[in-house]
């Protein structure tokens, strides 16, 4: 009994403490981030968003301004032009872009999850910091 009286403190001192909601708001984040299924679909979606720019028309406002300035270029423009002519067309632009965000986004999750691993030293060496600071600051005023 005088045992289990005694290691209670201990037992209090390795429990893990409650999270805050900031902390459980880092977690979920760093967890969304690293979570292939949520990249997927990201990369989805753009994907899908810069194919369907690339297809957008853009005759209509280029006869818009070539109205209002006959000598621009937007003359020039064929009235079923499309951004993506406008632009250049690539058909894997879309693609590659939806690859980019795949990749961004796994480096972007392996990031979070190395500064939430660190936070709490970087907590820690910012307390130690304030604190020395403070010091400094009284032993110049003496």
């Amino acid at each position: 009994m005088r045992l289990t009286i005694a290691a209670l403190p201990l037992i209090a001192l390795a429990a893990p403490l409650p999270a805050t909601a900031a902390d459980r708001e880092v977690a979920g984040a760093v967890a969304t981030l690293n979570d292939p299924a949520t990249q997927e679909r990201m990369a989805d979606t753009v994907t899908a968003l810069v194919a369907a720019l690339m297809q957008m028309p853009v005759g209509p406002l280029a006869d818009a301004v070539a109205r209002i300035d006959p000598a621009s270029r937007a003359a020039d423009i064929p009235p079923d032009a499309t951004v993506g002519d406008i632009a250049g067309h690539d058909p894997a632009y879309a693609e590659r872009m939806g690859a980019d965000v795949r990749a961004g986004t796994r480096m972007a999750g392996q990031a979070a999850s190395a500064l939430a691993a660190y936070a709490p030293v970087l907590k820690d060496m910012a307390r130690d910091l304030a604190a020395q600071w403070e010091r400094e600051r009284a032993a110049a005023r003496r």
